[in-house]
C-alpha cells in the first residue's frame, strides 16, 4: 500500500483547517461510504435480487435498472447530512435540494454501465463537486450550468474484481483500493500519469457506418496497422462501461471515443456533460491526459441544460490531439489519398 494512507487520512491532510476544504473532504468521505454499500450490493450479485431488472425504459437506449435506483438512493442518503446544498443526478429530472446552508453542489451518475449488471462486467459511480455560483439558488438548475473547469473535485468508483476509488482534488489523480478486511479505501496509486502515446483505442465499432468522417478515418487508420498511415498495429477494446474504460486508460494508456453520430438521438453524443464527461475529463487532465469533444476541450464547454449530452474523447494526450487535428485540419484527411499513402506513387 502506497504510504499506508487511507482515503480519510488523505482528505484530512489535504483539508487542513480550511473550512471549504473540510466541507469537500466530508462530502467525498460520504460519497465513498455510499460506494462501499454499492460495492457490497454488486458483489452479492443475484443474491441481492434482480439488480439488472428494468425499472423504466426511456427509449433510445436509456434504460433504468433496479441497481440504478438503489445506487441513487444510497448516494442521496449519504449526502443528506453533508454540506451539500443540492444534488443533480442522472436518475433525477431536476436537482434535489438537500442542506439549505450547504456550501457545495454535487452531480452524480450513480451507476455507469448498468447494461453490464447481469453479465458481471465492471460498472461504476461518477461524481463531481462544484461551488455554488453567486446570486443563484443552489436548488435552481442554473446553479449546475458551470463549465467543468470550475469543479473543485471529481472522481469515480469502479466495481470490478476489486473496488477502487479514483479521486482528483486538482492536485493530481490518485487511486484508492477498498480493503475487504477493514472496509477502508487505501492509497495504492499516487499521482497517476497516463502515457502521452498509445496503441490502444476503445470505441463501439458496430456504429462505423454512422460516424462522421474524422472518426471513421481515424479508426480506419488504426485498423490498417503497420500497412496503414500510422505505421504500427493497434489494439481495439470496448466494454460499454465508461468508468471501466477510463480505469484501463489510467492503468496503461489508451484513448476512448464516444462521438456523436448520424443516428437519431446521437447527434450530440450520448454521455452527459455535467456528471459524466466533466468529472472524467478533470481526472484525465490531472493525470496528464486530455479530454475533448473533438472540437474543443471538454472542461471549457458551458452546459446549457442539466442533462446535456456531449461527444467525448479522452485518454493519452498525443492521441487526443491527433483526433482534434482530424476534426479541425483538412490535411490529415488528405493524407488518406492513395497518392500519398504508404503504398502510394512516391513510396517504395
Amino acid at each position: 500500500m502506497t504510504g499506508a494512507e487511507t482515503l480519510e487520512e488523505h482528505l484530512t491532510r489535504w483539508a487542513g483547517h480550511d473550512a471549504v476544504r473540510m466541507d469537500v473532504a466530508a462530502t467525498i468521505c460520504a460519497i465513498a461510504s455510499a460506494c462501499r454499500s454499492i460495492s457490497q450490493l454488486i458483489a452479492a450479485g443475484a443474491l441481492a435480487g434482480a439488480l439488472g431488472a428494468t425499472r423504466h425504459d426511456h427509449g433510445a437506449g436509456d434504460v433504468q435498472k433496479a441497481l440504478d435506483v438503489l445506487a441513487n438512493d444510497l448516494l442521496i442518503s449519504a449526502l443528506r447530512n453533508m454540506p451539500v446544498a443540492a444534488l443533480a443526478s442522472e436518475e433525477l429530472e431536476h436537482p434535489l435540494p438537500l442542506q439549505p446552508e450547504g456550501s457545495l453542489l454535487v452531480a452524480v451518475d450513480p451507476l455507469d454501465g448498468s447494461s453490464n449488471i447481469d453479465t458481471n462486467v465492471a460498472v461504476g459511480s461518477i461524481f463531481s463537486v462544484l461551488p455554488i455560483p453567486r446570486a443563484v439558488s443552489p436548488a435552481d438548475t442554473a446553479a449546475f450550468l458551470q463549465p467543468g473547469n470550475r469543479q473543485i473535485a471529481s472522481g469515480y468508483a469502479i466495481y470490478g474484481p476489486h473496488t477502487a476509488f479514483v479521486l482528483t482534488l486538482r492536485n493530481g489523480t490518485h487511486v484508492f483500493t477498498l480493503s475487504r478486511n477493514d472496509g477502508q479505501f487505501w492509497l495504492t496509486g499516487e499521482n497517476v500519469r497516463i502515457p502521452p502515446k498509445t496503441r490502444e483505442f476503445a470505441i463501439n465499432a458496430s456504429n462505423h457506418r454512422h460516424w462522421d468522417e474524422p472518426i471513421r478515418i481515424y479508426v480506419d487508420d488504426c485498423l490498417k496497422g503497420t500497412e496503414g498511415p500510422r505505421g504500427e498495429d493497434f489494439n481495439m477494446r470496448w466494454i460499454a462501461s465508461m468508468v471501466a474504460e477510463a480505469h484501463r486508460v489510467l492503468a496503461r494508456g489508451g484513448i476512448y471515443l464516444y462521438p456523436g453520430d448520424l443516428r437519431d438521438g446521437y447527434h450530440q453524443g450520448r454521455l452527459r456533460l455535467i456528471y459524466e464527461a466533466n468529472p472524467i475529463a478533470l481526472i484525465m487532465e490531472q493525470a496528464h491526459g486530455a479530454a475533448s469533444t473533438g472540437l474543443e476541450r471538454i472542461l471549457e464547454v458551458t452546459p446549457l441544460s442539466i442533462h446535456q449530452r456531449v461527444p467525448l474523447l479522452f485518454g493519452s494526450r498525443d492521441e487526443v490531439a491527433r483526433l482534434e487535428r482530424y476534426h479541425l485540419d483538412p490535411y490529415p484527411v488528405g493524407e488518406r489519398s492513395p497518392l500519398f499513402g504508404r503504398r502510394g506513387l512516391f513510396r517504395s
